[in-house]
């Protein structure tokens, strides 16, 4: 008999880590996550998201045996912000079985519905300025740095469970051997028209970090405050993630846009990790993965552009063309052979058109689903 267990210890919480790696066991595109880094996302106290939310994981069991799990997340800042009461779920995994979907989703909607929400929407991990959407189309490869995967049969198994599509989130392919070159070469040309507007493309001086994350965090903040289903980030949750990407950043794959020594946008690159990690078993660094991250970082030869942002005043200026033109000029002078953009709203209709124009191609789409309860 089918069973749900709420995760309160941390043996539980270990289980709940690790039922991917096992569900996941013969998939070769299958990468497995950090444990480290996961178990803090889900501890209260290590996590800045649980200074002002809740997330409750569950485990669905059959017998002795773990087949699903799932969290319920009640994020208060994102319904004071958007002036909802929608619950989500996230960290959804299960075996293909209607009948243990029905029971997570069921339970993480009694959860969240208690907690006074009228609509459950996901999956997020935990919010969708982290790990979010299912994965729907671009099952032939793994994911890059920071991104879902799930096997294809959870879609159906979604939709059956009541849940509809919300809008669906887009990665982009751009392969340097076939990257638009005049869009690319125009690059020059534009950063000396900026220049003349007072608008300086530079690197990130990753040696004033805190100071440079600072104002990062502002532009952020009010570049997408339209978004659907963005929610700012606190300086604690910024600050959090900021020390996780020092790991990998890179100053040629981080630029920002600056008039009068005020960032007026930037772009986030960062190199694709998920190229070691896929051969980290378990998401263990000990005792042999943490080799395997630092001595396999030289031999990366791909990139996830995950983040860029104008605020409103300065867009439709070339900006982005720009920042987009000078990052993949620096990754072709590092190697870099591809690099995936994502993602992108499907109605972002200015960012994947300049994607589009330089050859980029829309090759993996995920899908946020809801349902009022």
């Amino acid at each position: 008999m089918k069973r749900i267990v709420y995760v309160n210890s941390p043996s539980e919480l270990k289980k709940f880590i690790d039922f991917p790696h096992d569900l996941y066991k013969n998939d070769k595109n299958y990468v497995p996550e950090l444990f480290i880094a996961q178990k803090d996302m889900l501890t209260p106290g290590k996590h800045p998201f649980y200074e002002h939310s809740q997330v409750q994981p569950m485990l669905a069991y059959d017998g002795d045996k773990i087949v699903g799990r799932v969290a319920a997340i009640l994020n208060t800042n994102h319904n004071a912000f958007t002036e909802r009461n929608d619950g989500f779920f996230g960290f959804f995994d299960t075996i293909e079985d209607q009948e243990t979907v029905d029971l997570l989703i069921g339970e993480a909607t009694k959860w969240i519905k208690e907690k006074g929400a009228d609509t459950l929407r996901g999956p997020v991990n935990l919010s969708t300025n982290d790990t979010c959407g299912l994965l729907i189309e671009g099952f032939d490869r793994p994911p890059v740095a920071m991104m879902p995967y799930n096997a294809p049969y959870y879609q159906t198994l979604l939709e059956n469970s009541g849940l509809v599509k919300n809008t669906d989130l887009f990665a982009y392919e751009i392969i340097q051997a076939s990257v638009n070159e005049r869009s690319v070469k125009l690059v020059d040309a534009l950063e000396a028209r900026l220049r003349r507007s007072g608008v300086v493309i530079r690197k990130i001086n990753l040696k004033k970090f805190d100071e440079e994350v600072a104002k990062i965090r502002e532009v952020y903040n009010s570049a997408w405050d339209k978004n659907l289903g963005f929610v700012p980030m606190t300086e604690n949750e910024f600050n959090y993630l900021a020390k996780d990407l020092k790991m990998v950043l890179d100053a040629d794959y981080c630029l920002v846009a600056e008039k009068d020594n005020k960032l007026v946008g930037f772009i986030l690159g960062i190199p694709d990790i998920n190229q070691i990690l896929i051969k980290i078993k378990r998401g263990r660094l000990l005792p042999t993965g943490i080799f395997k991250l630092l001595l396999g970082k030289k031999n990366i030869k791909g990139l996830r552009v995950l983040t860029l942002g104008v605020v409103e005043d300065f867009r439709k200026m070339g900006i982005e063309a720009c920042l987009y033109g000078r990052i993949i000029q620096n990754g072709r002078a590092r190697g870099i052979v591809k690099a995936e953009c994502s993602w992108m709203l499907e109605d972002n209709f200015l960012i994947n058109h300049a994607i589009e124009q330089i050859n980029g191609t829309l090759y993996k789409k995920y899908r946020l689903y809801e349902k009022p309860i």
